[in-house]
């Protein structure tokens, strides 16, 4: 084990011999074993988008072991999605790629501005297909976001119990956030210490914007003169807000976008220290070919 591995699973002392082992397994597979950085592949946009939105640009996609297939050729770290699309490949594909189960999810079927996703799966599931750890989805924001705090906090305690570990995927979205609010630098951080309050042992955020959204928040900004120019600059001050950088943060890949522009962003999350990307329709809706080009040099930004 690298010494950058022991030094980040110090940051998690208190968790069960199980979580650790979990943890270790997730930042020892792949190219970037043994660095500390993380690039994972999550598919679960077909039940949040529709399959055509998410598949059609390349077809392969709506065969839920094309993505095993694409994490595992291209040596990321884990590849994570829904129970269904998990259970197709889970077998063929057992001890070659970290599975990470999302326990929740929602669709767009509904327009609602305050989300609160479904229970769709548990932790026996992740158990069960042999998931090393477990995903969920928080909308600080939400009014429903109590709600959802408690479910998580509930399964973290489960999934500790059975040497799990948790992913959180946070996504300030609501009622009590302005559409620009959703991106703001103090509403991302907070998201993120939100998460890490709550438990997780990786936190999944946005990359931030300049935009301050809170008021109270922004005096502080102003009067401490906190950084939030440059991306590298608002992905430090993110990462500061996980405990000071003693929780993983990985940054989403967003919607699809050229390869120059993906890049360009990669390298600015590398410089505000971000340990890594959790990228999907970047990578899975280009041929195979190319994602796993486009996944290589994204690994070997982070690195270094």
């Amino acid at each position: 084990m690298s010494q950058r591995m022991r030094e980040i699973l110090s940051w998690y002392a208190g968790n069960p011999p199980g979580v650790i082992e979990k943890l270790a397994r997730l930042m020892n597979t792949g190219r970037l074993a043994g660095t500390g950085k993380f690039v994972i592949l999550p598919v679960d946009q077909g039940f949040e988008h529709g399959p055509a939105r998410s598949f059609a640009k390349n077809p392969a996609g709506y065969d839920p072991r094309y993505h095993f297939q694409l994490a595992v050729e291209a040596g990321c770290n884990a590849h994570a999605a829904p129970l269904g699309a998990l259970e197709t490949g889970a077998i063929e594909y057992a001890g070659e790629i970290p599975l990470i189960l999302k326990l929740n999810n929602s669709d767009v079927l509904s327009k609602g501005e305050d989300p609160c996703p479904a229970i769709t799966g548990s932790v026996k599931d992740a158990l069960r297909i042999g998931a090393a750890a477990i995903g969920f989805t928080i909308y600080p924001g939400s009014l429903a976001r109590k709600t959802m705090y408690e479910q998580i906090r509930a399964l973290i305690e489960e999934a500790r119990s059975v040497g799990l570990p948790t992913v959180l995927w946070a996504y300030p979205r609501g009622s009590g956030l302005s559409k620009q609010g959703e991106t703001a630098v103090d509403v991302v951080a907070y998201a993120a210490q939100i998460s890490c309050q709550l438990g997780a042992h990786l936190v999944k955020v946005k990359p931030p914007t300049d935009h301050v959204e809170l008021a109270e928040a922004k005096k502080v900004y102003e009067s401490q003169q906190i950084p939030v120019k440059t991306l590298a600059d608002r992905i430090r001050h993110v990462v500061q807000s996980a405990f000071n950088g003693r929780r993983i943060v990985i940054f989403s890949g967003g919607e699809a976008k050229g390869e120059d522009d993906v890049l360009r962003e990669v390298r600015e999350l590398a410089a505000g220290g971000a340990f890594g990307s959790i990228m999907g329709r970047n990578a899975f809706q280009r041929p195979k070919a190319e994602a796993i080009a486009l996944l290589h040099k994204v690994m070997d930004i982070f690195r270094g």
